[in-house]
């Protein structure tokens, strides 16, 4: 597998999340509410996490960004 493949794949936590997007963890969860934000997946227990490639998706026009429904995603705002 390529490196490149290997950064999209990857798994970001919320804080990283954060601090690449520059949103609070707040408006994050607000924003996955509304659709407005891709969907966090769970890692088990109460760890989430968001798919690189999701979030590289969302920078591109974060004010234009819908988030595809998913059967993986998760409401709660644990870490």
């Amino acid at each position: 597998m390529s490196d490149a493949i290997r950064v999209m794949d990857a798994i970001l936590r919320r804080k990283q999340v954060e601090r690449t997007v520059g949103l609070s963890r707040s408006t994050i969860y607000q924003r996955m509410k509304d659709g407005t934000f891709p969907r966090a997946i769970s890692l088990g227990g109460r760890m989430v996490g968001w798919r690189a490639s999701d979030i590289a998706l969302f920078l591109v026009d974060p004010s234009q960004y819908r988030a595809q429904s998913s059967a993986t995603g998760v409401e709660h705002d644990h870490d």
